[in-house]
């Protein structure tokens, strides 16, 4: 039963994974730019709520209101302002200049914040410590059931956006053939500005998850940007359910690494993620 309530606990990290995941595989399957930063605003997002709450009092889910839109105006603007202007330059470009990003942002919440760990937790009652119990063995957090949940709405709901609405269609159509889209009304950079104004909310949506499941500091995000990567290239980058399914594997491998031994935890995901790495190169050497 041991095993059952590791795998159990790995899926459901899996969900928290695939939510961090989201925002990078969504913005490198539309525009194929890989975000450095994206770990590093999950974390700005993650302080956002956390000086709205100690401040003012304002709980974290309520926060999120006013948050959201912010990271959505700052995606529109970093498209607009950097990264259309650096993809004209080459592949290298946007990568160096989402790393020079990130490093700005770290600093930046550094400098104000310094390197004490904070947590949303006290801010969201009992739900941060909270669990159904199952059987003797096996028991679920609340605060974890309802990330895997929100993770699969999250998904569930761009899947659904992109099939059925004008605007999901352009962005699959942008996505597809950037160059020609043009020829049928559609405005390219008006889409690649919504679609990164889109992947902003869903990292924001899990800084805010990131912050009230464990501690965090202003350099919190590179370990984040790890795992997101990870999910997205196990699951395959730009496929959202790919990405759900590549982010339980992740974290299933983590829990049972972690069961194992206890250095066991990173060690398992990392090679899960290698396995899944060169099975996709020498799927593609032999179909070259």
């Amino acid at each position: 039963m041991i095993w059952v309530d590791q795998i159990i606990q790995g899926i459901l990290l899996g969900g928290y994974y695939a939510l961090i995941a989201c925002g990078l595989s969504f913005m490198y399957g539309v525009m194929r730019i890989i975000n450095l930063a994206h770990g590093s605003f999950a974390v700005l997002a993650a302080f956002g709520l956390w000086e709205l709450a100690s401040r003012f009092g304002i709980s974290p889910f309520l926060g999120l209101l006013l948050v959201l839109p912010l990271l959505a105006a700052s995606g529109w603007v970093l498209q607009r302002a950097v990264l259309e202007r650096a993809a004209r330059s080459g592949a290298l470009v946007p990568l160096l200049s989402t790393f020079g990003l990130a490093i700005l942002i770290d600093n930046l919440l550094f400098e104000g914040y310094g390197a004490d760990t904070r947590s949303l937790a006290p801010f969201i009652d009992t739900l941060s410590y909270d669990s159904w119990t199952l059987t003797d063995d096996i028991s679920i957090g609340k605060l974890a059931a309802l990330i895997f949940a929100a993770s699969v709405m999250l998904l569930g709901g761009l899947q659904l956006f992109l099939t059925y609405t004008q605007t999901g269609r352009a962005i699959r159509a942008t996505a597809a053939d950037p160059d020609t889209v043009g020829l049928v009304g559609i405005d390219a950079r008006r889409i690649n500005a919504t679609a990164t104004a889109i992947a902003m909310v869903t990292t924001g949506l899990a800084g805010a998850f990131l912050a009230m499941r464990t501690t965090f500091t202003p350099y919190a995000g590179a370990p984040q940007l790890i795992f997101a990567f990870e999910a997205a290239v196990i699951g395959g980058a730009g496929s959202l359910w790919g990405t759900l399914g590549g982010g339980i594997l992740l974290g299933v491998a983590q829990s049972l690494g972690a069961e194992i031994n206890p250095r066991g935890f990173l060690i398992a995901g990392h090679l899960v993620f290698f396995l899944a790495l060169f099975a996709r190169l020498w799927t593609r050497r032999l179909s070259a």
